[in-house]
């Protein structure tokens, strides 16, 4: 019988003790607690909490918000239209992009005129959708679409141009129709591109709804913000920016896992 048989069981070394604070999640919220006390300190002692107001005020505004249902009241609504606005200027932006890509001389063509409008400061066709469609929901929504729709046609339009032609050129030589292309091949190869511009246009399609809502609305965050202001209520400007903070966090977020998993494959 050797030594090794005699010795006593080893046991499990002992987890590091910094091994819950190199957790990425952790870290993210330790960052953004320190943040919030550094304003806190800042706003009590360095300077005026008109100008700066504090942590503590707004989770006491959005306190007494949420009692009153006014925060799911403002929240839905710049929801609705932000959401609504993405929905849409991804659905187009991706059938116009993918037409861009089929039909190159065409696009060439309109490619100045396309350029131009994509430069355009979307800002400026606020006052013209509120003369259309009113102080409503499809004044916000159109304002919203108007902001993500190129992101999705450019992106589905580089991400296309960079495959590889000849699989493609291949099937049309064997008989495959277009529509079986496209849902084959094309929109399987960019599905990152457009993954990646649902992160970037998340942000676009929030700022969309709150300029329909600054320039005309009854509700809203956006209607909230501009209220506080003309207010003097800095609290109140604070904490709607805070909720539209949250709310894009999360979009993208859930953005971000769901490109995880239809991208896994890939892996």
């Amino acid at each position: 019988m050797t030594d090794d048989t005699l010795a006593p069981p080893r046991t499990a070394a002992p987890a590091s003790s910094g091994g819950f604070f190199q957790n990425l999640f952790v870290q993210q919220t330790l960052f953004l607690v320190a943040a919030l006390a550094l304003w806190e300190v800042a706003g009590a002692y360095a300077f005026d909490p008109f100008w700066s107001s504090r942590p503590s005020l707004i989770g006491e505004r959005l306190w007494q918000l949420a009692v009153k249902g006014d925060l799911a009241w403002h929240t839905s609504a710049t929801l609705t239209e932000a959401g609504l606005g993405l929905a849409l200027g991804s659905v187009v932006g991706v059938s116009l992009g993918l037409l861009m890509a089929r039909y190159e001389r065409a696009s060439k063509i309109a490619e100045p005129l396309f350029m131009g409008l994509y430069s355009l400061p979307r800002v400026a066709l606020a006052p013209l959708f509120i003369l259309w469609f009113g102080i409503g929901l499809p004044a916000k929504v159109m304002m919203s679409f108007s902001m993500v729709v190129f992101v999705f046609v450019l992106n589905v339009v580089e991400g296309v141009r960079a495959l590889d032609r000849e699989p493609i050129d291949l099937m049309r030589t064997m008989g495959a129709s277009d529509r079986y292309i496209v849902r084959r091949v094309l929109l399987p190869a960019v599905l990152t591109w457009i993954m990646a511009s649902f992160r970037i246009s998340v942000g676009l399609a929030l700022i969309g709804a709150l300029v329909g809502e600054l320039i005309g609305s009854s509700r809203g965050l956006g209607w909230y913000i501009e209220r506080s202001a003309g207010q003097l209520d800095t609290t109140g400007v604070f904490t709607g920016i805070i909720v539209l903070i949250a709310i894009a966090m999360i979009a993208n977020q859930i953005v971000s896992i769901i490109s995880n998993r239809l991208t896994r494959w890939r892996q």
